[in-house]
Parts: structure tokens; sequence; C-alpha cells
């Protein structure tokens, strides 16, 4: 990323509501020109920061800042930037073109440059030649692309999506998840993107920050996010984690640490089977199979009492021989690189 201010910089912004907590004391930059998502369950203050960027919440205590800008209490049509929202919002008596031309119409920008950049934005969301239709001649996915076309129009430096796949259909969604970042990427324009979906932010992100209670746990690019979660509940809300603590991770490590391996890091092998030098290994038996098609998943009961998560995918054999397996006593074995230590959280 260029050395320059970021797009978006948090300086321990707090939002409150009364008694309640919303965001608390984040700082976060969000660099120029980045896919930059905020993930968390709701009520986390995710789309809380969002609001605050947009200019619809103004922080309670804190800084934040647009290229380098203080717009704490600016409104929001006095910001650089547009909002993506999930329901569309597209006005269903105008046409496509109408609702894509529409920032331009108010700015009273030339009917014929206006036709000119409407044609080059349906281009860009490939949707040319639909610009005399309505919203409800459109799919889902149609429409959630004159409302990104929309956006786009007035060419703002940070665009802001607030989860605007919800409402689309599983395959449509993750279709649109690969063209909204080939369109970021065409576009070179900041896009903060709010979502509780786990995949989602894997998929599209340069840099994700995981959100909880109001406070960022973690920021780090997908693949820190997902191998390195920083706090236990990163490890269980980004993916499946099994935590292991207690006597398994001292018999583990000689420590008493908190420690985290992803279930398809792990894999099954017979009863005393060889542990390789760079590897950890524990005993148990299968307790459960989960058959789902392209992977199994397995819970194993360990002899020391705990209980381990295996995912392995369906690369021969059925769901019979699946199933079959329950009961087998089995070695777990993976490497030591694949294992996090979770830090201790204070108090």
């Amino acid at each position: 990323m260029p050395d320059q201010a970021p797009a978006v910089r948090f300086v321990d912004v707090s939002r409150h509501f009364g008694d309640v907590k919303a965001v608390d004391g984040v700082s976060l930059d969000i660099l120029d020109g980045e896919f930059f998502t905020m993930l968390g369950p709701s009520g986390s203050g995710k789309t809380t920061c969002l609001r605050l960027i947009a200019g619809f919440e103004h922080p309670t205590a804190g800084s934040l800042l647009l290229h380098g800008r203080e717009v704490g209490g600016l409104p929001p049509y006095e910001r650089d930037v547009n909002t993506v929202f999930q329901d569309y919002a597209l006005f269903p008596h105008m046409t496509v073109g109408e609702n894509v031309a529409y920032g331009l119409m108010i700015k009273k920008v030339p009917r014929a440059e206006r036709d000119r950049r409407v044609d080059e934005m349906l281009e860009l969301v490939r949707l040319p030649g639909l610009a005399r239709r309505r919203p409800s001649q459109l799919s889902g996915g149609q429409r959630q692309r004159v409302a990104l076309a929309r956006a786009l129009i007035n060419h703002p430096r940070v665009l802001l999506l607030d989860e605007p796949l919800g409402a689309l259909d599983l395959k449509l969604r993750k279709q649109m998840q690969i063209e909204l970042k080939a369109i970021q990427e065409r576009v070179g324009i900041t896009f903060i993107f709010v979502t509780h979906d786990q995949e989602e932010a894997l998929t599209m992100s340069d840099r994700i920050a995981v959100f909880n209670h109001g406070h960022v746990e973690q920021v780090g690019s997908p693949s820190e996010i997902y191998e390195r979660p920083v706090s236990a509940f990163v490890a269980g809300f980004v993916g499946v984690s099994n935590l292991i603590s207690g006597p398994l991770a001292v018999a583990l490590t000689g420590a008493g640490s908190l420690l985290s391996v992803r279930p398809e890091k792990i894999r099954l092998a017979e009863p005393g089977a060889h542990v390789p030098a760079d590897c950890y290994s524990a005993e148990g038996h299968i307790q459960d199979v989960i058959y789902l098609g392209m992977y199994t998943h397995y819970q194993v009961e360990l002899d020391g009492g705990s209980e381990l998560v295996v995912v392995e995918q369906n690369l021969r054999g059925s769901s019979s021989e699946a199933h079959a397996a329950r009961g087998r006593p089995v070695r777990l074995i993976w490497e030591r690189q694949y294992m996090s230590v979770i830090p201790q959280e204070p108090g």
C-alpha cells in the first residue's frame, strides 16, 4: 500500500447510546484503495462504525478522519463517501438509467454527460442495455448491481457497503462476492464492507477487522485472521477451531496456554501410527460422524476426556463408509506450525 494518509482513520472512537457502548475506543486505519471488511456478529459495533464514516452517526468521543481531514461533526453530504445498502434503496418509479444518474441530476450535470457516464457504469457492473428497464423487472442480483452503479457514478473516494449481499440466495451471493472484488480492483477506490458472514470476508478482503462488543479484536489479512487468531473469540467466530486447554495443552506443549488448531489441519491415522518430529498427536476414538458431501466432520473423543473436531475432504469413499468409522480408535496428527497459542485475556 502507498505511504500516505489512510482513507479512514479511527482514533479512540466511541459511540454510546445512553448506557449502551455500541463502539468503545476503536482505533483503526483503513488504507487508500483497499477492500476492507468489518466482520462480527450482530451488536458487535461494525455497522455503527460504518454509519460513523457515512455521517449518519457522530462520535461520542475520539477522532474520525477521512483522508487526513477530521469529519466527526460533518453531515453526510459533505463527505466524499457513498453507501450501498442491503435493501438496494432504488426508486421504483424511475428507470435503471434514472436511478444510476440520480446523483448527477442532483449536481445538475448536463444530460449528454449523464447518459455517457450511466452507460459507463452499467458496462462496469455488467448490465449494458438495461437503462430503460424498471427495478421491478430485474433480478435481485441485477438490482444490487444497479445500486452499486448508482453509488459509484459520483466517483466517491470511499464506498461503504452495508451487508449488500444479505438478501441474495447462496449461489448468487457467491457470484457477487467475486464480482464485487473485481469491480473494486478496476475502479481502485476504497471499499469498506460490513458483514457477519466469515466466508464473504475471507473471499473478498485485503484486510479484515473482527469486531466484538464494540471493540476490534484483531486486524489482519484473511490468512492472518484465519491461521493466527489472537483471541478465543476470533478463533471461534472466523471458521471452526479446536480450542485446547488444561491437561491436554500441558501434555502437548508442557505449558497451560490456550491453543488453537483448525479441524482441516488434523489428519486421522491408525492407532500407534508414526508421529513425525515436527508434529503433535493425540489418541482417541471417533464419537460421531457428519457427512456433508464434499467433506466429512469427525468428532473425536480423546483418551484424556477432551474432544477435537477433524474435517477431511471426501476424495474417495461414500457416506456409508464415512459413517462406518463411528467408534473406531484413531490417532490424530497435526503439524506444530498449524497450532496457535491464544494470548491470555486480561482479568
